[in-house]
């Protein structure tokens, strides 16, 4: 009886950890597919740690964005690819972790990986780190193109995360073959109710986003 309880109970703990604000959905649930690589989960990031509210790998995002990637990843299915999520919804509390590092100017563990180019102190100035990120909106995401039987990643010409002009979409600094990489993840993107940022060659929001004032806190767990 002891043992039965117990189990409910876990059961029960799950359940509840497993709820989301109204609106949101976990992607994978709806995408089986689809391929998840939290990097703030991480220390594989410009921060070098892992970052806060991030509690679990589970990609969220706001329903309409689950919905309208969901037809995304249906039409990469046709050139055996899928999409790689490497940031979804991003809790304020996690930004909030960004701008304490920014501020501490003697912390570049990572700068020769991600800002090899751009003084810290600059990194507001330029719009790399801000107070606010699309992000927590819960309709952004960050995300590249792997193979979808082995995960190998497509080359994009700069990491993900890379502070700099080798970032930009119109970068025109790239083999012919990084060029077409990039013009079929902005073009199904696009096609799909997205719209890209020009400094990021990653990172898309959902046109109609359902949420475009509101800026949410809950963790990713």
């Amino acid at each position: 009886m002891k043992f039965k309880l117990t189990l409910l109970a876990f059961v029960l703990c799950n359940l509840v950890g497993a709820q989301l604000p109204k609106g949101f959905s976990y992607v994978e649930s709806v995408i089986p597919s689809i391929k998840v690589e939290l990097r703030y989960l991480s220390d594989n990031n410009f921060v070098g740690k892992r970052i806060d509210g991030y509690i679990t790998e589970k990609a969220i995002l706001s329903t309409p964005a689950t919905m309208a990637l969901k037809k995304v990843q249906e039409e990469l299915k046709a050139y055996d690819l899928s999409i790689m999520i490497y940031d979804s919804y991003r809790p304020q509390q996690a930004v909030d972790h960004f701008m304490r590092w920014a501020r501490d100017l003697n912390d570049t563990i990572n700068k020769h990986r991600f800002y090899p180019d751009v003084a810290k102190r600059h990194l507001f100035k330029e719009e790399y780190i801000a107070t606010r990120s699309g992000h927590s909106r819960g309709s952004t995401l960050d995300i590249t193109l792997v193979d979808l039987s082995t995960c190998e990643a497509l080359d994009m010409g700069s990491p993900y995360d890379f502070f700099g002009m080798e970032s930009w979409v119109n970068n025109k600094d790239l083999t012919p073959q990084q060029r077409a990489n990039r013009m079929l993840l902005q073009s199904v993107m696009l096609k799909h109710g997205f719209r890209n940022y020009p400094k990021e060659w990653w990172h898309f929001t959902l046109r109609a986003e359902p949420f475009p004032d509101t800026y949410f806190n809950f963790p990713v767990q």
